[in-house]
């Protein structure tokens, strides 16, 4: 949904969503995404220039995302919430071309994207319990910090380079 302070109106901007989710805005606001965690998708809404008041996928993932969060570069940090015992490999599906993340994430808590749909960082949990249930990554001054809806921990890895 779309409030105008102004008018005091809001606007439906898609209907039907299946357990719509995290969301968040482009660095120059001519989009949003978010994610819809039943599907495992990650949509874009346009809301400035040609494609205006137009969605479509952004990314499909092989786990079911939750919020997501854009740092200073552009770039957006998907959080990977559930799935982990399932599924091994995330595969990302861009714009209709699968393309897999490297061999060495073999369990993908969170994806970072660019602004263009591609892949550009994650984290691997490595198949253990200190980063089950990730609900949350913000990143901050080279520093990744995670969350959990579920899980009493608020979790730091310094000095990334992902």
């Amino acid at each position: 949904m779309k409030y105008d302070p102004v008018a005091k109106k809001t606007t439906v901007l898609l209907k039907g969503l299946a357990f719509p989710d995290g969301v968040a805005l482009s660095n120059d606001n001519s989009f949003l995404l978010f994610a819809e965690s039943t599907t495992m998708r990650i949509f874009r809404v346009w809301l400035r220039g040609p494609k205006a008041r137009t969605s479509e996928v952004f990314a499909q993932l092989g786990r079911s995302p939750d919020n997501i969060k854009r740092n200073r570069n552009g770039e957006f940090w998907i959080a990977l919430n559930t799935g982990r015992a399932v599924l091994k490999n995330l595969v990302h599906n861009k714009f209709g071309s699968q393309v897999v993340l490297p061999s060495w994430i073999a369990d993908p808590v969170a994806v970072k994207f660019d602004r263009d749909g591609n892949v550009v960082g994650a984290v691997d949990g490595n198949g253990e319990s200190t980063l089950e249930s990730v609900s949350e990554v913000e990143e901050h001054g080279g520093t990744l910090w995670f969350g959990s809806a579920v899980k009493p921990y608020v979790g730091v890895m310094h000095q990334i380079d992902i």
